[in-house]
């Protein structure tokens, strides 16, 4: 970059002010002082672009990466999924198949063992399971446990009174 010391500066000043003339000057100075405003914010706008295109192409090389390492990621899963769920149908199909025989041979393979009573679905009993819920569950949803008058409730949540100074 250019070094102007302040012995080159008053060089330059002396030239302009014998040039220009003490009339025109400070309005020469003025739009010498704009253009040299202008073009320090169109370089800076340039350096600021150039960093952003920098960035972005980061971005996006960061991106396939990311995209790449998912992609493996998701076919590593697929395959061990696959192989797993083989062996689990080949191990399911072991195990069935005696029951299968048995089934067919005239044994129900769903029926309970001797001497163990059938299950019998639950009587529907509305107080019970009212009377089943958790006192910490109904505090939680807000179900209300105790009757209160809407009077009593709104004197219940009224702020207190405080006296006048």
């Amino acid at each position: 970059m250019i070094d102007f010391g302040f012995d080159k500066l008053a060089l330059i000043g002396a030239v302009a002010l014998i040039v220009i003339g003490p009339e025109r000057l400070p309005r020469v100075a003025r739009t010498v002082g704009h253009l040299l405003g202008k073009a320090q914010r169109y370089v800076a706008d340039v350096k600021a672009e150039v960093n952003r295109s920098i960035e972005l192409e980061e971005l996006k090389k960061m991106k396939t990466h990311v995209e790449d390492a998912a992609r493996d990621m998701e076919q590593t899963v697929h395959k061990e999924f696959n192989e797993t769920n083989q062996a689990f149908e080949q191990s399911w199909s072991e195990a069935t198949s005696g029951l299968d025989s048995a089934y067919e041979s005239g044994g129900s393979a769903l029926a309970p063992p001797p001497g163990v009573p059938a299950y019998q679905p639950p009587k529907k009993n509305w107080r019970l399971k009212r009377g089943a819920t958790p006192q910490w569950y109904k505090q939680r949803e807000g179900v209300r446990r105790h009757v209160q008058s809407g009077a009593a409730r709104v004197a219940r949540f009224r702020p207190p009174r405080r006296p006048f100074p």
